[in-house]
């Protein structure tokens, strides 16, 4: 005969403390008491049907808000202190490719809630990892918000993938753009910001927000400690990427003539700017970039392509420099440099020829 799982109190009653489903003030779970006097058979039913009861999010903090309106709460409160450019991003998924889910309860979000907007994003590689991106944050928060049970987060998001583009960003300039960078008939503007780009691998904003203070050319050393970013079309500085964006490179013998010259011409401190302004806006760079594209034959060239160019080329002097030292002058992390120089060892791999060494020795 089985045993009861639940045995009788002194006062008649069968009771047992189950979780409801909702926390304490502290972030406990919040239990409740279930009491009866029928048997202990009825109780696990009881427990059950509570338990049950939970999975379906039944008992919860109660929230009329949609998955769009508590997006962008959570926004607002979560995101406070983020970058003005990631703050831009959210609320462009959250006001476009969220809006399918204004009438959807936040506390009623499904799998095929997020399948829907992945799908209306379909060919959109980058915007659908954004979208991923958004409701995974916005669904954890809700969650800690007590308006969502804790296992709902899987229930939604697992097995969900999303196919990664491909960076483009991620290559070594080609000869025939490496030649280009001293034989393009460049403005003395364009050669300034391709010469820093390529010689001192500067991240696009950094370079722009130079100044010619920022320059020792007698220590043939270049200080970041800045960067520029747009509002819209509207500029401003910032700090850099991250604490270990702040450093000093060394200026390469083949680009540092002609950036002392460009800097003892200038009329003003900052070394890119908008006529008639003392800073670059964001269409005055876009055009920049359009001729530095156009003057090297390139039209899917990037800045980027410029300092993954500097960081491959480095990483191809290792021992000589180590990937510590190459992450100080990218101002980044070792991480990164690894996965670069990993690829390069990759590339330069014999397996025959390591074979034939190591067993006929």
């Amino acid at each position: 005969m089985a045993t009861a799982k639940y045995t009788k109190g002194k006062d008649g009653y069968f009771q047992a403390k189950v979780w409801d489903g909702t926390y304490t003030e502290k972030g406990a779970k919040h239990r409740v008491t279930l009491r009866t006097k029928k048997s202990s058979r009825a109780l696990e039913e009881m427990v059950r049907e509570m338990e049950e009861k939970v999975r379906n999010r039944d008992i919860l903090k109660e929230s009329k808000a949609s998955v769009q309106e508590y997006a962008r709460k959570w926004l607002e409160i979560y995101k406070h202190d983020a970058e003005l450019n990631t703050r831009t991003m959210y609320r462009h998924i959250i006001d476009v490719h969220l809006d399918a889910l204004k009438s959807v309860p936040i506390s009623s979000i499904r799998k095929t809630d997020v399948l829907m907007c992945l799908n209306a994003a379909s060919g959109k590689l980058r915007t659908q990892e954004q979208i991923l991106l958004t409701l995974k944050q916005v669904v954890r928060a809700a969650v800690t918000d007590k308006h969502i049970a804790p296992g709902v987060y899987m229930e939604v998001f697992d097995g969900i993938r999303i196919k990664k583009q491909k960076n483009t960003d991620k290559r070594a300039l080609t000869p025939e753009e490496k030649a280009a960078v001293f034989s393009a008939d460049f403005t003395n503007m364009q050669k300034a910001f391709v010469y820093i780009i390529y010689g001192c691998g500067l991240r696009r904003g950094e370079a722009l927000a130079l100044e010619r203070s920022d320059f020792d050319f007698d220590g043939k050393k270049l200080k970041i400690d800045k960067s520029l970013a747009f509002d819209e079309n509207t500029p401003y500085i910032k700090s850099t990427k991250s604490q270990n964006g702040i450093r000093e490179v060394p200026i390469p013998s083949n680009v540092l003539p002609f950036l002392r010259e460009y800097c003892c011409c200038l009329n003003q401190s900052r070394l890119f700017y908008t006529a008639g302004k003392n800073i670059m806006t964001k269409s005055s760079y876009v055009k920049l970039w359009a001729g530095i594209q156009k003057k090297m034959e390139s039209p899917n060239l990037t800045a980027h392509i410029f300092r993954h160019n500097y960081c491959t080329n480095l990483c191809y002097q290792i021992p000589t420099v180590s990937i510590k030292k190459i992450a100080e002058l990218l101002g980044d992390h070792e991480k990164m440099v690894i996965e670069v120089y990993n690829h390069i060892i990759l590339e330069k791999e014999d397996a025959q020829k390591a074979v034939e060494m190591a067993l006929n020795a």
